[in-house]
């Protein structure tokens, strides 16, 4: 069930406010010293994020120097997300949920049908690809990604495996722009793993000043 809204609107000088359909693309320039709050609405949904320097795109978020730098391959509260000029595009400030993906990557209408079997499927590639485009950007331009609120745990041999959300309605993530910074979301139509509970649904994305 979808909390109240006003739950969620930060104190603060409100920018931009929107609901992200299921399986539907966001992007927005953050500027600098702004924040983007990401809010799972009703819980276990996964959030595709890449970013880039808005002046130059060219510099973007790098997953192997994000780890790397903080020695953990999950994103939470104090997390740094670098570019691979060694520079900080954004920095979670706030995290309700405690612990966000940096592995798994997007999917994609090829890996779908690989995996599962199915064609021409609805896939977070297909909308990155979408929103870059109204930036001038495309396929080049898609690295590694972050997935906010999708949990995949690593065993003690390496394995790894897409598994039930531990996000719950309200859940949030805060990020606060080291730099004026383009984001980008693919709210996650995936249907054939547990990462949206086999049930994507919206998300909201506010954008605000303290």
């Amino acid at each position: 069930m979808i909390q109240s809204p006003a739950s969620f609107v930060p104190t603060g000088t409100l920018l931009s406010d929107d609901i992200i359909p299921p399986g539907s693309p966001w992007g927005k320039v953050i500027p600098q010293g702004k924040t983007l709050r990401i809010i799972d609405l009703e819980g276990c949904q996964a959030v595709d994020f890449l970013c880039y320097n808005a002046t130059d795109p060219t510099e973007r978020y790098n997953a192997a120097d994000t780890i790397k730098l903080q020695s953990n391959v999950y994103l939470s509260k104090g997390t740094k997300l670098y570019s691979g000029l060694g520079q900080v595009l954004f920095t979670i400030t706030e995290d309700t949920c405690g612990k966000h993906d940096t592995l798994g990557g997007c999917c994609s209408s090829e890996i779908n049908e690989l995996r599962y079997g199915k064609a021409n499927t609805p896939n977070c590639r297909d909308n990155f690809l979408k929103i870059l485009g109204q930036f001038e950007l495309g396929r080049k331009d898609i690295v590694l990604n972050v997935n906010f609120f999708m949990n995949v745990p690593i065993n003690a041999d390496g394995g790894l495996v897409i598994s039930d959300g531990i996000s719950k309605p309200g859940d949030y993530v805060d990020l606060y722009a080291e730099m004026d910074a383009l984001a980008v979301i693919s709210n996650c139509p995936q249907v054939d793993n547990p990462c949206n509970g086999y049930n994507p649904t919206p998300i909201r994305a506010i954008v605000w000043e303290a």
